[in-house]
């Protein structure tokens, strides 16, 4: 039996220091058949000269700076696998990410999406950094509901949308909770199968503060869409059929 075309997109800002070693690892990994989509967004190092390289192993989408969410977006829009799954270009996949992840999906039909642990590492610039928080909380392994992760069916996205550009921070969270309003089942895979690479131009890592209070808007922006589905829900119930609602 054919196995599922899984599109792998990888969105690109300057990213010509990382972008080799991202491809590789999904080169490396024990899935097939795969098709890697970069999206540069905007780059203006020397992003286009690496994709250049392996022109015969990737497509290449070249957009307007638009950020992270909307470089996703595109992808998805270009993706021609039944699958579709995400790799920061500063991050790692394990070898065996992708068909633990396809192997859950052939136990669990139901499933719609597939996330797995996720561990972050420090690169070399940032070696008294990881001293420092050898035992700290950021340097064990999480439940990592982020894009890097992320394995899901491609007609997903046509019930739940994309992901939303207008926000800076916090996309994937964003995208994960109407997941779960929309009754989208996903699957956590309890194993480390991504590496997230800790360097100096993380800008999550740099605005912090802001993150959080992005993160905090997102989740009562969830709740009220709840609150709000769950009046109407509850007033429905009570009129008589084919009555309209306001």
């Amino acid at each position: 039996m054919d196995k599922p075309l899984i599109s792998c997109i990888v969105p690109v800002f300057n990213g010509e220091r990382f972008l080799p070693e991202a491809l590789e690892s999904i080169w490396k990994q024990t899935y097939f058949p795969l098709e890697i989509i970069v999206v540069d967004d905007g780059s203006t190092d020397g992003t286009p000269k690496i994709v250049n390289r392996y022109r015969d192993r990737v497509r290449y989408l070249k957009q307007e700076n638009a950020g992270p969410s909307a470089a996703r977006n595109s992808g998805i829009g270009a993706a021609r696998g039944e699958f579709v799954a995400f790799l920061d270009v500063d991050d790692l996949w394990l070898p065996a990410k992708l068909t633990r992840q396809m192997a859950q999906f052939q136990s669990r039909p139901e499933a719609d999406c597939c996330v797995t642990n996720i561990q972050n590492f420090w690169a070399p610039e940032l070696r008294e950094e990881q001293e420092k928080f050898r035992h700290h909380r950021i340097s064990r392994a999480v439940p990592g509901y982020v894009a890097q992760t992320l394995l899901a069916r491609r007609a997903i996205f046509e019930k739940v949308g994309l992901f939303n550009t207008a926000l800076r921070y916090g996309e994937a969270a964003e995208w994960f909770l109407r997941a779960g309003e929309h009754g989208t089942v996903t699957v956590l895979l309890d194993e480390v199968l991504v590496y997230r690479r800790l360097h100096q131009v993380n800008e999550t890592r740099l605005q912090a503060a802001a993150v959080r209070d992005t993160f905090l808007e997102i989740v009562k922006a969830s709740l009220e869409r709840r609150r709000r589905s769950g009046k109407l829900a509850a007033a429905s119930q009570k009129r008589p059929p084919n009555t309209p609602v306001d």
